[in-house]
């Protein structure tokens, strides 16, 4: 897997997006958006003990679990390396356990309502910034998406950096070859 170090890079480095960058950044941000609405569509707290997680909420977990420490890393440009995932699987665990104490099983409505917000706020999060980067053409990595947008309303130069996963390094280097 990738490395989560941060790496960023000076304002002008990378080359914008192409239009199948572009696209690709859409459909991505199609992709976490539509999962924000199936999270929408249930509500974790409101199920009865006997119902137990729903499928739509477990389905995130892994892929969040590996995105996270990206979202975080990138952008709050911070380098915590693999720390968001591991305090968010502490998270998880720790409301696992609370649900065994107090219902006596470990997926009760308290770890349903935890990972359910988590993923609520990670896919809310990366789809908002594919759906900017690919409208205003983010060098790089979507997660720059949100101080690229800054930087273009005042004027201030915003450091920049690679995708660390997925195609879309690849992509914007393809399409800025000459």
């Amino acid at each position: 897997m990738a490395s989560t170090d941060l790496k960023l890079l000076s304002a002008g480095t990378l080359s914008p997006p192409g239009p199948i960058g572009r696209m690709a950044r859409l459909g991505f941000a199609a992709l976490c958006l539509w999962y924000v609405v199936e999270l929408l569509s249930i509500a974790p707290w409101s199920l009865a003990p006997s119902v137990g997680i729903q499928a739509v909420i477990w389905n995130g977990v892994l892929p969040g679990l590996a995105l996270v420490s990206y979202v975080i890393n990138i952008g709050f440009s911070k380098a915590w390396g693999k720390r968001p995932a591991f305090v968010s699987l502490g998270f998880f665990l720790l409301a696992g356990v609370a649900g065994m104490a107090i219902e006596g099983h470990f997926a009760t409505r308290i770890l349903a309502t935890t990972l359910w917000t988590w993923e609520l706020y990670l896919f809310s999060h990366l789809g908002l910034a594919f759906l900017i980067a690919a409208v205003i053409g983010t060098p790089g990595c979507e997660m720059r998406a949100f101080h690229h947008l800054y930087s273009r309303m005042t004027g201030t130069p915003t450091k920049e950096h690679c995708c660390p996963v997925g195609p879309l390094t690849a992509i914007d280097r393809w399409e800025s070859k000459p």
